[in-house]
């Protein structure tokens, strides 16, 4: 089955959240089910838990980098950090830009997302969905 991006909404807050949470499917689904689907299938349920909490205290600490938390070096005179932008485009035209660190924040999407919860607006359908 093939994901199919919806339109977004035309409301700017519900589309920044819309942004957010497509993002946060896009890393649950394409990272952390990544990681997932590599554990043998003969592993034992203590080692495939631990595993499991692995996976999500990476996916945790990745999202803290989003959000400016971590991920910054610097001495007296510089400073680098990593930026997350989430873009929206039509027609291969950049149209919105979310940049992660002015968000509301990965990390307070992460037990949601953990739960397959990606808030109220739909982000995407599948290629066998006949809306």
């Amino acid at each position: 089955m093939n994901r199919i991006l919806t339109n977004p909404p035309e409301d700017k807050r519900n589309r920044e959240l819309w942004l957010q949470h497509a993002a946060g499917l896009i890393i649950f689904e394409d990272i952390r089910k990544y990681a997932f689907n590599r554990i043998p299938p003969e592993t034992d349920e203590g080692t495939k838990s631990r595993i499991i909490k692995g996976i999500d205290d990476a996916i945790y600490g990745l999202m803290m980098m989003m959000d400016g938390v971590t991920g910054i070096l610097e001495n007296e005179e510089y400073s680098l950090r990593m930026e997350t932008k989430i873009l929206l485009q039509k027609n291969g035209e950049i149209i919105e830009e979310l940049n992660t660190q002015n968000g509301d924040g990965m990390c307070m999407g992460f037990h949601e997302w953990k739960d397959g919860d990606f808030g109220d607006q739909k982000i995407v359908k599948f290629s066998d969905d006949y809306e």
